[in-house]
């Protein structure tokens, strides 16, 4: 029916590639707001993670405060990795507030010490220049700063830097060198954030080797994350807690979940225009082939058989959108994934660029819903052909 002569269906071809165009754009549209949604919160939440890490494990007086009552390293779960089903490695720490001073600059910093079990997988990708710091037997003076921090102090790699710290209301100065300079874009870490060895923290609290601030967890699959939190707080001893990433910030979690919502409402809203132009294409279709239909009644055809003529075709129409769809959305979000070529400002989205996660099985998922979806609907309007009279079809046409 569809391949007829062009003069048969003059009237309906207009419709019908409006009616697939309606559903081809539909498609693409929702495959790239999973595609940007799912790999905006990936990013997000993996920058997040990369400073806190999954889970942290510290001591119940330590509450929200940075400047922290230390525990011993000394526990049953570290540092065997596998104390817990799906951690990837546990990694102590200790922070400490400071002051960043050149002779030009000055700059609350929050020093972050780490030791040699970090995992700097993180911190490696968002290397802007010089390297990650690497910490051995022997108190290491390099760290490692913001891209921020280093422009509002004037810092590059390989200059030398006082960090003060208080203790005891005295200031305690501690030389430094820029070891490397990082870039998240993460402004409420990378405005505060630098990175040095542990012992820096240790020696200046007054603390001893077996002394850290407290211990981070990073799991092999965020999916988890709960379910080992759970774990954890049921492992530990009961002078400690645990907590989670979402727990800790929970307003960016909060923020990132309800990007949920519209992603939602824009796939609903999508879904129920498309069905729509294929419901007047389907019956603008019946209404021109009415006396077609009559003919076929009036030869026996029952009801059923002839609406699925109507059907099978409307069908294979979506089918079509669906398959320029796909073309078109997954197209656009590989070139975006190679090239980035859409950008964001920064300073608002925490990244710089439209960030790209492909899952098929969102894709096939949107492919199968988007097809049922528009046939239920289609059964509705095929009604009409119950409706048409054979005498009177044939004497119209």
């Amino acid at each position: 029916m569809i391949k007829e002569r062009k003069s048969a269906s003059s009237n309906t071809r207009p419709i019908i590639k409006i009616a697939i165009g309606g559903i081809a754009v539909g498609v693409a549209v929702m495959i790239l707001s999973f595609a940007i949604l799912t790999g905006f919160q990936n990013e997000i939440r993996q920058k997040v993670v990369g400073f806190g890490s999954h889970i942290q494990i510290s001591s119940f007086d330590n509450a929200q405060g940075v400047d922290i009552h230390p525990i011993s390293k000394n526990q049953d779960f570290y540092p065997a990795a596998d104390s817990f089903r799906q951690v990837e490695n546990i990694q102590v720490y200790a922070t400490k507030p400071g002051i960043l001073k050149t002779d030009d600059e000055i700059l609350g910093i929050v020093f972050k010490g780490v030791g040699e079990d970090f995992n700097w997988k993180f911190f490696e990708r968002n290397i802007e220049k010089g390297k990650t710091p690497r910490f051995g037997q022997n108190r290491k003076d390099s760290i490692l700063v913001s891209q921020h921090i280093a422009d509002k102090m004037k810092l590059d790699v390989g200059d030398k830097i006082f960090v003060y710290f208080i203790r005891n209301e005295k200031p305690r100065p501690r030389r430094f060198f820029v070891s490397g300079i990082y870039k998240t874009g993460m402004g409420k870490f990378d405005e505060l954030i630098l990175l040095g060895d542990i012992k820096h923290v240790q020696s200046i609290n007054g603390w001893d080797s077996t002394q850290v601030g407290g211990f981070e967890i990073n799991l092999k699959d965020y999916e988890s994350l709960q379910q080992t939190n759970d774990e954890v707080y049921n492992a530990i001893p009961y002078s400690l807690n645990a907590t989670n990433i979402q727990e800790k910030y929970p307003d960016i979690f909060g923020w990132l979940e309800l990007q949920d919502m519209n992603v939602v409402i824009i796939v609903i809203l999508i879904i129920l225009v498309s069905s729509i132009n294929m419901t007047s294409a389907l019956l603008i279709m019946i209404l021109e082939r009415t006396g077609m239909i009559g003919i076929l009644k009036a030869m026996g055809s029952r009801n059923w058989s002839i609406r699925k003529i109507f059907l099978y075709n409307a069908m294979y129409l979506i089918s079509v959108g669906v398959f320029w769809g796909n073309l078109i959305g997954i197209g656009i979000a590989l070139l975006q994934e190679q090239l980035r070529f859409i950008t964001l400002p920064e300073e608002t989205y925490y990244i710089s660029y439209v960030p790209i996660n492909l899952d098929i099985s969102h894709i096939l998922l949107l492919n199968f819903g988007t097809v049922a979806l528009c046939t239920i609907m289609l059964i509705i309007p095929s009604m009409v052909i119950t409706r048409i009279s054979p005498v009177r079809a044939i004497k119209f046409d």
